[in-house]
């Protein structure tokens, strides 16, 4: 992964990886100049935007000047990331007789992004896709990588592809609109990225907490950088996700669980992170690989950002069953990562049951 110099305030990250390279563009204003940057970067000109109804709401007359075509609007939330959803869009694209010369352009957060992404994976076994991430949580993380699906409804992103984008197109300045529980959802992420990679981006997240609630670009851009950077650094590394790549799973194991067995009606997804990050904390001090003060400084910055939803009606028992259902089961063995300190993380698969208990039971959830 190479920064190519900036010409202007914007931060270029180019990403190379064996299925295709592109550039993730962050910079506030960004998205008024998106036709400019998709024109740039040979984005084929017939361009169907998918975004939510919500987002469109806000950002509708500023960023339907990207494409001709009527917009494809999806309902808004987790339980929608479904095949139903995906059909929905093939039918608006048959419908306007989209062809291999068409490009998917994804406006929305996360949900948005995955459902285009693996719609433009799969129509016509393959159509370009643009990722503009309008959450913080898709700008630091979902948009980034060229992993794209839906649900199921006995586990979380079961249906999927690799489908990298044509571009990325990050402007901080379509945060000001998310509602703080959003927002504070993407800096769940945020401090995913500090504990596996960089303590740096650990201790800046808490330094600056009080800048980035209030949105402020001086503390929002390098924050969404780093992030973006470390993210494009290990998918260069590992596309498929056999290796370094599985770090970037840290809190998701126990977190996709919370979310499967409350059917993504409770939780924000960097909501159930946040607990999978403390369980996955817990476990790896109980075995003393982590540092009980870096266990502590994750669990009080967690804290410091907000409440999050109570787990305690929600039993241990039944988030280890959903365990067994994760992608991240292979041969039989749960690849399970654990952090070593703040700034590393290790990917083990000798988690037992009697473990996983011990520290779901820790962060709150019921025998």
């Amino acid at each position: 992964m190479r920064s190519k110099p900036p010409q202007t305030d914007a931060v270029l990250i180019s990403v190379r990886t064996s299925t295709g390279s592109y550039t993730i563009e962050i910079a506030a204003g960004s998205s008024a100049r998106l036709r400019a940057i998709l024109d740039a970067a040979h984005v084929p000109s017939r361009r169907f935007i998918v975004s939510s109804q919500t987002v469109w709401r806000f950002h509708g007359d500023e960023l339907r000047r990207v494409a001709d075509e009527e917009p494809i609007l999806l309902p808004d939330g987790e339980r929608y990331k479904q095949l139903a959803t995906v059909g929905r869009i093939y039918d608006s694209l048959i419908r306007a007789g989209a062809d291999r010369s068409s490009a998917i352009v994804a406006i929305g957060g996360g949900v948005t992004g995955d459902i285009a992404g693996f719609a433009a994976a799969t129509y016509l076994r393959g159509i370009p896709v643009v990722q503009v991430p309008t959450t913080l949580l898709a700008q630091v993380d979902s948009a980034v990588g060229g992993k794209v699906g839906v649900n199921h409804p006995m586990g979380k992103n079961l249906i999927g592809a690799f489908h990298p984008p044509a571009t990325v197109v990050v402007d901080p300045a379509l945060l000001s609109t998310l509602p703080r529980r959003e927002f504070r959802a993407g800096l769940y992420e945020v401090v995913k990225y500090g504990v596996i990679a960089s303590r740096e981006l650990f201790d800046r997240t808490g330094t600056d907490l009080t800048a980035l609630f209030a949105r402020e670009a001086a503390a929002l851009l390098p924050v969404v950088s780093e992030s973006c950077r470390i993210k494009a650094t290990i998918v260069e590394q590992d596309e498929r996700e056999s290796g370094i790549r599985r770090h970037l799973n840290f809190g998701h194991t126990a977190g996709h669980a919370l979310e499967a067995i409350t059917k993504y009606r409770r939780f924000l997804h960097g909501e159930a992170v946040a607990y999978g990050m403390l369980a996955a904390a817990e476990l790896a001090a109980a075995r003393g690989a982590l540092p009980t003060t870096d266990r502590e400084a994750l669990s009080a910055q967690i804290m410091q950002m907000g409440p999050l939803p109570p787990i305690n009606d929600l039993s241990a028992a039944d988030i280890i069953e959903a365990t067994r259902r994760d992608k991240k089961v292979i041969d039989g063995r749960l690849h399970f990562v654990l952090p070593t300190k703040i700034g590393a993380a290790t990917t083990v698969t000798d988690v037992s049951t009697q473990e996983l208990t011990r520290a779901l039971l820790a962060i709150g959830l019921k025998a």
